[in-house]
């Protein structure tokens, strides 16, 4: 009876868990704003100015109201980028951060962001671009970011996506995006199929 009892009341208990991908070209802030999540949420983080470029991946399980999130920090620079689709077929969401400080790169970066979007493995999954960096003097405003990626728009379809504004390192907007992707994958989940990934 009482293996009954806690299997029900674990059931019962149970928190909903979505893997989200953190993707980006390298130095673009993405492992600063995995860090500063696990620091809002769980305060157990890395010092901002111990953080190294991440070769390979960074793994965070963060609880977030009643769900976990799985965040998968992926290496940015180009020679990782194809290990990319190795996660799609396990992610609920993508986070795609953008250094708003690299003017050179936008275009590389806005090539990496198509790669992920023309992905079929991500059809249909929310997708957010992060604008990092607005707390630099020579950052690109938002909207300025927008006009080179809306270049996308026709590929994103009617998918869940937006562009924020956070600087990682203040963690300015980092809390919003994670409510922001939390509510799209709540959405998601609730409009699909029981065998949702």
């Amino acid at each position: 009876m009482f293996h009954l009892a806690r299997g029900l009341y674990a059931n019962l208990n149970r928190k909903e868990q979505y893997s989200i991908l953190i993707l980006g070209l390298d130095n673009a802030g993405k492992t600063t704003f995995l860090e500063m999540l696990k620091k809002e949420y769980s305060k157990n983080s890395k010092d901002p100015n111990k953080i190294t470029p991440t070769v390979g991946q960074n793994v965070a399980t963060i609880p977030i109201d009643s769900s976990i999130l799985k965040f998968w920090d992926v290496g940015g620079q180009e020679s990782l980028r194809a290990l990319w689709s190795e996660y799609y077929t396990q992610a609920h969401g993508i986070i795609f951060v953008i250094d708003s400080a690299d003017r050179e790169r936008l275009e590389e970066c806005c090539q990496a962001l198509r790669t992920v979007v023309m992905s079929e493995e991500v059809e249909g999954i929310p997708i957010l671009m992060l604008a990092n960096k607005q707390d630099r003097e020579d950052r690109m405003e938002v909207q300025d970011i927008k006009e080179v990626f809306n270049k996308l728009a026709e590929h994103l379809g009617a998918r869940d996506s937006r562009v924020l504004p956070i600087s990682a390192l203040t963690q300015e907007g980092v809390k919003e995006a994670a409510e922001w992707i939390l509510v799209r994958l709540k959405r998601n989940k609730a409009n699909k199929p029981p065998d949702y990934r």
